[in-house]
Formats: structure tokens, sequence, C-alpha cells
């Protein structure tokens, strides 16, 4: 809506202190995301020209107003007049920009290594968890998607990684459209933002 377009306006001059585009370091000043443990990996997210809907592979240095809109769009509640078909491309849409979150390397598949990683910063923040034992919730998880994704794997056959269809599908029935937004646009945050 225009409200919703004008409140994001705000946010966008208070977060580019008034400047025509915001830099990854603009987000420094951002509380909600300070002890975020994947902070780097939704800040990241921000400036994926994936995500931008620019091209298929890089980072952009900076983003305007158009562009902050278009990552913000991915976070967009639920319209009550959506048909089912709109409501599957809205899943989608929220979908891929987290699947491109994970998928660091750009290739298209989710590895293991790159889910490790992901993991690992999830439970950074819990002292009384290992490593060892964040890399092998790791790979428990990542053999669970390997069952769901391609059935039961034979032992001499090595999973490559998650693709979007596959996220796709460990993702059925779980409520991503209300579940997937940004908390630091909040009107009561934003006086909190300097």
């Amino acid at each position: 809506t225009s409200e919703q377009i004008e409140h994001l306006h705000r946010r966008f001059k208070q977060l580019s202190r008034d400047q025509l585009t915001i830099r990854k370091e603009n987000f420094d000043s951002i509380p909600d995301l300070e002890f975020n443990p994947i902070r780097g990996k939704i800040v990241h997210a921000f400036f994926d020209k994936r995500n931008l809907r620019q091209e298929p592979d890089g980072l952009a240095d900076e983003i305007n107003f158009e562009d902050f809109l278009t990552i913000m769009s991915y976070f967009r509640p639920i319209e009550m007049n959506m048909d089912e078909e709109q409501l599957d491309r809205f899943r989608k849409e929220k979908l891929k920009f987290l699947f491109h979150m994970y998928d660091s390397d750009h290739d298209g598949k989710i590895t293991l290594q790159e889910y490790r990683n992901v993991v690992e910063e999830l439970l950074s923040g819990n002292p009384h968890l290992e490593k060892e034992s964040a890399r092998s919730i790791a790979d428990g998880a990542m053999m669970e998607a390997a069952s769901i994704c391609v059935g039961q794997m034979g032992p001499d056959q090595v999973y490559e990684g998650i693709t979007f269809e596959d996220f796709l599908k460990m993702w059925q029935g779980i409520d991503i459209e209300t579940k997937m937004h940004v908390r630091f646009l909040n009107m009561e945050t934003i006086a909190h933002c300097y």
C-alpha cells in the first residue's frame, strides 16, 4: 500500500542516513540484527543480485530505494484476495529468497558444507554446544533432506546437495507465508535505531 511504501521510505532514509543508497555497513546500526547469529547472511541477502531480480550471480555494492522495496516485497504479508496460483507464486518467492541465503556459492544447490555453515552460525550463540555437535546436527539434517528429496539412498550414493525443487519439498506444509518477516522494520523499532 502507499502507507507501507511511505513507512519503508522513512526506514530507508534512516538506514541510509538520508543518502540515495544503502551499503552493507548501514545495517550495523540495526539493534535487532546485532545479535542475530545469521546476521551476515541476512545482510548479504539484501545485496544478492538474484534477490534483486537483476542477475543470476553476484553482489551489489549498494542498493537504492527501488532495490530495497524489491527485497522487502519478499516479506510482505499474504493478501486476503489472493487465489491459489498467486499464493503458490508468493510462497515460492519467499522460499527462493531463503534458498539464496543458504546457497552461498550461487551454484543452485545447498551443499552439506553450506548447510553446516548455516547450522553452525545459528547454533554459535549456544555456549553449551560444541562445534562437532553442531556439525552432527547439520549432517543429520542433510541426510533427512536427502531422504525426503531422493528417497532411500544406497550406501555408495552421494547426495550432492539440495536443489530449489528439493527445498520446496522440504518446506511443504510449513507456514512460511506468515513466519517470514523482518522485525526491525516495525514502527516501534524505528525510534530505537539511530
